[in-house]
Parts: structure tokens; C-alpha cells; sequence
């Protein structure tokens, strides 16, 4: 398993879900339970993961999707900022 980006947004981790699973990729997320146990307040980010040999795919289908809706040429990297839980692309892409 990889993880594709963590986030605390439930909204973007049904988004990717479903738009992974639209291809034919299965995903997982990880900590959702954490998270209902520290009160979810937010403070335990939510990881979407893949399978391994599903990765470079999966990860091309975020990051593509995530352009469309940023308004971004496919291809163009997404910032990343971990202290906020939030990520979108490999290692780990920024999600406004």
C-alpha cells in the first residue's frame, strides 16, 4: 500500500475515491477511526492509499483531476503543505 495524499477534508477523500474507483482503482482510508476517537475535531489527518502496483495511476488520475478542478494544465505540480493535512500529489502535493 501507498499512500496517495492525506487530508483532513472528508469532501476531498470522497471526491478521490470515487473519481479512483470510476477507473477501475481500488482505495482505501486509513485513520478515519483515529480521527472519530480524538472527537473529530481534525487534528488527525485521514490517508488515502492504494495498492502498490496501482500508484503511478492512481497518482496521475488525482493529480489530473485535481487540475481540471484548480483550473491548471494537466501536468503542473500542486503544493504541498503537510502541516495542514492537506496534500494532493506524490510525495505530497498541496490541496488548497
Amino acid at each position: 500500500m501507498k499512500e496517495l495524499f492525506k487530508t483532513n477534508d472528508p469532501v476531498l477523500l470522497s471526491w478521490a475515491q470515487a473519481l479512483l474507483a470510476g477507473e477501475n482503482i481500488d482505495s482505501w482510508v486509513l485513520d478515519q477511526h483515529t480521527s472519530v476517537l480524538e472527537g473529530s475535531i481534525g487534528a488527525i489527518p485521514r490517508r488515502l492509499v492504494g495498492a502498490d502496483e496501482d500508484y503511478p495511476r492512481a497518482r496521475a488520475i488525482i493529480d489530473q483531476g485535481r487540475a481540471e478542478l484548480d483550473g491548471r494544465p494537466p501536468g503542473q505540480a500542486v503544493d504541498v503543505d503537510r502541516g495542514s493535512g492537506n496534500s494532493a500529489a506524490a510525495p505530497t502535493p498541496q490541496v488548497a
